[in-house]
Formats: structure tokens, C-alpha cells, sequence
């Protein structure tokens, strides 16, 4: 099959080649993929391929056909099914003509979302539904009162879609960071109810508009040049969600007094360990997906650039490590495959 992957960490380059199609078995389904997303997580663990030769297919957003199932994926799903799914960081990425990924992690797509927003969800929208409601414990459309939500990096992928969720909690008031104007316009088109710049001290900012703690934030970009200021700004007893590697320890001491915590949201956790709840991330896309259906969110997606290929994967992975990129960047699927199953 037609796959567009890398046999050693940059500069060596995104290639185009050819990979063999296996057969689903067990849980696995056998995904025609239509269209696939780009997210950091690619990037990073591009920097990370080891030097062995072996080609290696990135991208864990999709969204596509089901081709064929396992014998035990054949309960939730039967050829012809349209899905989506971020899958496994551990197995071999969506940037090909078909892909293996294991049922539980997929869900049917958005009925009224093209094949490319639907590819832009699954990752960003698991990680936010993880934070915000596992992880914080708001769940939508139960109130809550007095309570105030930093999101820091609105604009990104993750920021666009934990916006707009957050937006489901009636009550809860939600504030996003950015810092040009177009990234400030998106994030108020996301939902946010007011918007800060995190380039300039951010107390004084909240202290203009009302606020003087917030009991929960999101640190969804350069946790080094941010924590701190959370820290800081968090209320006693709150809480801080992580999604991205401090390059430093955090000063975790600056939370004790107030009794706060900070916690981590890895979207590939409940894959990479088997978790006995691994199921629910198929689970949650159902719920995405129902929501967009009903109108409730909308579709990231900002660009799609083109069909997959080497080249155009090499230039939207080139856009997201600029690291101003907003929303969801997407590419098409192969347009002429050449093989058979």
C-alpha cells in the first residue's frame, strides 16, 4: 500500500513508499483512511526515531472506511462503516492508504462532517474530553457556579476543541490566552468569554477583567514559561492539567501551600498500557461525535492542504513546529490507491 514515512529522525525527510497490507485480527479493524490530521505529537516523536533503518508511518488522527474487522471488532463495527480514531502511538501511524487500529479506539464519525474535520477531531477532542472532564471532573451540562477555566494556548488544536467543550458546563466561565490578533479573534469564534495575552504578565490581565483566581486551568503549550504564573494564579484547592513535557522540573513546590495539583492528560496512556478501560476512548468519539451532529461543536479545521504525500505532509509538519499554527491542519487520502484487499 501506498504510506508516506520516515527510517530516521530529522533531517533525514518524510519519504513516500510502499508497506504491505496485513489482515485485521482479534479487536483490530481494517481502515480505508480518507483523511488524516497532523498534530505536535507527530513531530515529536519524529525527533525520536531511532537510526535503524526501519520505516516507521507517523499520524494518529483519521478518519476513513472500515475495510474489513477482527473476529472480536466484528461486534462493534462491519465493512463500510465510517469511523474515526487517533489509535496507538505504539503502532504504526494513519499516513497510509489503510491502516490497523483496534476497535475499542474508534467510533462512527460525524454523519455531517466531511471526512477531514472528522480526521481533525480524535486527538485533540480525547485529550480536552480527558482534562476537562476526567481530570478537572466538569461534565457537560452539569452547572456549576462561581467557577473560572484558563485555557493557555486557545488557539491550537487541543485549546479550539477544550474551548467549545468547556462551553457545555453552564456556569463555568472560560477565559483562553493568545497572543496576535487573529489568534484572539479564532479563540473568541471557539467560544471563549474572554481572551488574555500570554505574552504580557497575565495577573494583571485577569485583575482588569474581575478575576482573581481561577480554580482551573489548562496548560496546553510552553509549560517552562507558563507553570509558574499558574501557579501563582490558581485558587487554593485547584487545579492544573498538563498535556505537553516540561523541558525542566517545575517548581511543584510553588502549589503546596494552596493545596493545589497538577496533573497530566497523555491521550495514548489508556493504549499504550492495555488500561481495562481502554474502551472508553471509543466511547468518548461517540459522544463527540453526537455532539457535533446536534450542532454543539464545531469543526477545528482550518486548512486542508492537499492529498497525502511526502511533500505535503513535509510542509504541515513544517507549519506546526513554527508552533503558531491555529486550529487543525488536515490532508486528504491517497487519491488513486494502488492495491486491492
Amino acid at each position: 500500500m501506498q504510506a508516506v514515512g520516515i527510517l530516521a529522525a530529522p533531517p533525514s525527510p518524510l519519504i513516500d513508499m510502499s508497506l504491505p497490507v496485513f489482515a485485521p485480527q482479534g479487536w483490530d479493524i481494517l481502515a480505508t483512511v480518507e483523511a488524516v490530521a497532523v498534530n505536535p505529537a507527530d513531530c515529536r516523536v519524529r525527533q525520536r526515531k531511532a537510526d535503524d533503518g526501519q520505516a516507521a508511518v507517523l499520524g494518529w488522527d483519521a478518519a476513513g472506511t472500515v475495510a474489513a474487522c477482527g473476529a472480536d471488532a466484528a461486534a462493534k463495527f462491519r465493512p463500510g462503516d465510517a469511523v474515526y480514531y487517533a489509535g496507538d502511538v505504539n503502532r504504526p501511524g494513519c499516513n497510509s492508504a489503510y491502516q490497523l487500529v483496534d476497535a475499542r479506539l474508534a467510533a462512527r464519525r460525524p454523519a455531517n462532517w466531511s471526512a477531514a474535520e472528522a480526521a481533525a477531531l480524535p486527538l485533540t477532542g480525547l485529550t480536552a474530553w480527558e482534562a476537562l472532564f476526567e481530570r478537572l471532573g466538569y461534565a457537560p451540562d452539569a452547572p456549576v457556579e462561581g467557577q473560572t477555566l484558563l485555557v493557555v494556548g486557545g488557539a491550537g488544536g487541543v485549546g479550539s476543541i477544550a474551548i467549545q467543550l468547556a462551553r457545555l458546563v453552564p456556569g463555568l466561565r472560560v477565559i483562553a490566552t493568545a497572543s496576535r490578533p487573529e489568534s484572539v479573534g479564532w479563540c473568541r469564534q471557539m467560544g471563549a468569554h474572554e481572551v488574555v495575552d500570554h505574552s504580557q504578565p497575565l495577573r494583571a490581565q485577569l485583575q482588569a477583567i474581575g478575576v482573581e483566581t481561577v480554580q482551573s486551568a489548562l496548560l496546553l503549550n510552553r509549560p517552562d514559561e507558563h507553570f509558574a504564573a499558574l501557579a501563582e494564579l490558581v485558587a487554593p484547592f485547584g487545579h492544573i492539567v498538563n498535556i505537553v513535557p516540561f523541558s525542566r522540573p517545575p517548581e511543584i513546590n510553588l502549589l503546596m501551600r494552596k493545596s493545589a495539583s497538577l496533573s497530566w492528560t497523555y491521550m495514548f496512556t489508556r493504549s499504550s498500557f492495555q488500561t481495562a478501560d481502554m474502551a472508553r476512548q471509543g466511547e468518548i468519539l461517540a459522544s463527540l461525535a453526537e455532539l457535533a451532529e446536534a450542532g454543539r461543536i464545531r469543526s477545528t479545521l482550518r486548512e486542508n492542504i492537499g492529498g497525502l504525500s511526502a511533500a505535503n505532509l513535509s510542509a504541515a509538519h513544517a507549519r506546526l513546529e513554527r508552533g503558531d499554527t491555529m486550529g487543525k491542519l488536515a490532508l486528504s487520502g491517497f487519491a488513486n490507491r494502488q492495491e486491492q484487499i
